[in-house]
């Protein structure tokens, strides 16, 4: 059988998300929310949450912020999916909430750019990220839980959301870099280890496998689609999908090519790095950027340790996905696409880490 060239893009690609370090002013990716806003959040978190519901069922008319609303879906589509691929909003005080109040909040605000997606196999809509004494070492384990580094990657949707509640003592830095700059930085140095990022490569799921699925899944970490990029990525989740019988070792050139790819997203000419406060919320799509997150310190006190709530969103009017993405996203059909591959009549969210 004669071996098909997978498609790449025509040559370097251009546009707001193909940015480096220096495209940008001193933290112009913060939106500030103006205290109307803020109090129009405040005022649907404390009525959702003060009724007996479900915050799974949460939909955008059970929150409604008729003043913010709007610039949400401006901001989703003109910066988030479209643009440079993130934004940091900021205004909200969670101090001046319950845990049930912010976690409606967020909830709410989710809800007005996307549908809500499984981020495990318990059905976890709202994740809490946290450090819950896991170790990286441990192939069943899943980073957030750490307190370790994530190094660059993506998460398995079209736009992750993190709202930090609290920041660690020390570290917890959020870090991003553009996958488009890096496809073209590779294609410019070395063009033959930029197809060999095109070709699929095996990706463990960490133990969270679905009815029918392998434990990891096929996809090659650059795809070219409808003239849209796509990066998907998860250095050590890709070394530790070899210890399965039916994986083959990585190839001399497959780890040249990955060790370019890291090496180039430490280079601080093309990665930002941001500081969380409490109430931010940033917005990160998962196909135009790598994000990672430094090691952190954190403070003795349970009640002060580092604590950031997670969405993993669906928005209806996301960029077209190649077939393979269906392996991990479930579909590629936007809107419902992405998460752990859990039944809906299981998905709940936890008002606390698990």
């Amino acid at each position: 059988m004669i071996k098909t060239a997978p498609p790449m893009p025509p040559g370097a690609l251009e546009g707001p998300a193909a940015w480096r370090a220096a495209s940008f002013a001193a933290e112009e990716w913060v939106i500030h929310l103006t205290g109307a806003e803020v109090a129009e959040v405040e005022a649907a978190a404390h009525r959702l949450a003060s009724v007996d519901a479900d915050l799974i069922h949460i939909r955008a008319e059970d929150f409604p912020l008729p003043i913010l609303g709007p610039r949400l879906a401006a901001l989703l589509h003109g910066e988030v999916l479209e643009g440079r691929g993130f934004a940091v909003l900021r205004g909200v005080d969670p101090a001046r909430l319950s845990r049930r109040e912010n976690a409606a909040a967020f909830l709410g605000i989710g809800a007005h750019l996307g549908a809500f997606r499984p981020q495990n196999a318990k059905g976890h809509i709202l994740g809490h990220v946290k450090d819950l004494g896991r170790s990286g070492d441990d192939p069943t384990a899943r980073l957030y839980q750490t307190h370790e580094r994530q190094t660059y990657h993506t998460d398995s949707c079209d736009v992750v959301g993190l709202y930090c509640l609290q920041p660690a003592k020390a570290g917890g830095r959020s870090s991003l870099v553009s996958s488009v700059t890096l496809y073209n930085e590779i294609r410019r140095r070395r063009p033959d280890l930029a197809a060999v990022l095109f070709e699929p490569i095996e990706t463990d799921r960490r133990g969270e496998v679905g009815p029918g699925e392998r434990p990891y899944f096929t996809i090659p970490v650059f795809n070219w689609h409808a003239v849209r990029f796509a990066g998907i990525y998860q250095r050590q989740y890709i070394e530790s999908a070899r210890r399965f019988d039916d994986v083959a070792t990585l190839t001399a050139s497959q780890v040249e090519a990955l060790d370019l790819l890291d090496a180039l997203a430490e280079d601080p000419a093309l990665h930002i790095e941001l500081d969380f406060l409490p109430g931010d919320i940033q917005l990160v799509n998962n196909h135009v950027l790598f994000h990672d997150r430094t090691a952190f310190e954190d403070w003795p006190e349970p009640e002060r340790r580092r604590h950031l709530l997670r969405l993993w969103l669906a928005p209806p009017h996301a960029q077209a996905l190649p077939p393979v993405f269906a392996e991990r996203f479930g579909t590629v059909t936007p809107g419902e696409r992405g998460g752990v591959s859990v039944p809906a009549d299981r998905w709940i969210v936890p008002l606390e880490a698990e």
